[in-house]
């Protein structure tokens, strides 16, 4: 213990790891604190014995105690990662998972080479998967909408800070903002969750937007609309690959069939669920652009 409240960073440190009931406590503690420090982790660990000023364990503590109270870290810092790429965050979208990096995985499998495809990436948030997309394929045509333009700002941000400005973001209600458009790949992670999920009232989820993640009674109510729209969206031969519920694979293959696709396929994540599924137009229209 140290006299005068005179704290080092070593002992802050497990101090408050120790206050976290949380399985992430030791990487949710080194965050806040780079953060209010804006030091690299590698730092907190070469220096244990530096001091926190009264200022700086001011902030840390109000930070602690929001934390507690179950706001993401995501929110508390205005950052997260994703595909080791750093985005800006904020309550006005939904903070990036790293199971989605599954759903990135799938489609960079799908199109090892850098032709310049046309990608759409269907409520883009913090522009996440389609700025991941963008960094491995710096050839392809990447177009991210969002119904939020909160959200499209802080896509746009993400896209200017990572150098990926030729990633184009743009406001829109699904397919409406795009009419008459074809691509070879649409994407989407979308709001799947039913409305009385109980894991709604636990964790992270809580400080989300409500729209991106709840889709009605049954979590397919997005996917439905997708679904009946994507096709008229596609060039021949082209992919919709959409990520879903762990439980919702069936169901979710089940429409993309009678919206007249074929191939359809599914991907796990990290944890062995299905989350991912992938399906192509191999034929005419079938269905009517939304």
């Amino acid at each position: 213990m140290q006299n005068d409240g005179v704290q080092s960073i070593g002992s802050y440190q497990q101090r408050h790891r120790e206050l976290f009931d949380s399985d992430s406590a030791a990487l949710d503690t080194d965050l806040l604190i780079c953060h209010v420090l804006g030091k690299s982790r590698v730092y907190l660990y070469t220096h244990p014995e530096q001091s926190l000023s009264k200022d700086q364990i001011a902030q840390l503590n109000a930070l602690f105690e929001r934390r507690r109270n179950g706001e993401p870290v995501a929110h508390l810092t205005g950052r997260s990662e994703f595909w080791s790429l750093p985005l800006a965050s904020s309550a006005a979208t939904l903070i990036p998972r790293p199971d989605t990096e599954c759903l990135v995985e799938a489609v960079l499998g799908l199109y090892p080479d850098n032709r310049p495809y046309r990608v759409l990436d269907l409520g883009t948030g913090t522009g996440a998967i389609a700025l991941a997309l963008a960094s491995e394929r710096p050839d392809w045509d990447i177009l991210g909408l969002d119904l939020s333009q909160d959200a499209v700002e802080l896509a746009q941000m993400n896209a200017r800070n990572l150098g990926l400005e030729r990633v184009r973001i743009a406001q829109s209600d699904w397919f409406s903002a795009v009419a008459g458009e074809a691509f070879d790949i649409i994407v989407s992670n979308p709001p799947y969750i039913e409305e009385n999920d109980p894991h709604l009232q636990q964790g992270d989820v809580r400080f989300e937007p409500h729209t991106a993640l709840v889709a009605g009674a049954d979590g397919l109510s997005d996917i439905r609309r997708i679904a009946s729209a994507a096709a008229a969206h596609l060039a021949l031969a082209g992919r919709l690959v959409l990520e879903h519920g762990y439980r919702q694979a069936d169901a979710v293959a089940a429409l993309l069939a009678d919206n007249g696709f074929s191939a359809i396929e599914s991907r796990r994540d990290y944890g062995g669920n299905v989350r991912v599924t992938i399906a192509q137009r191999v034929s005419g229209e079938h269905s009517h652009a939304g």
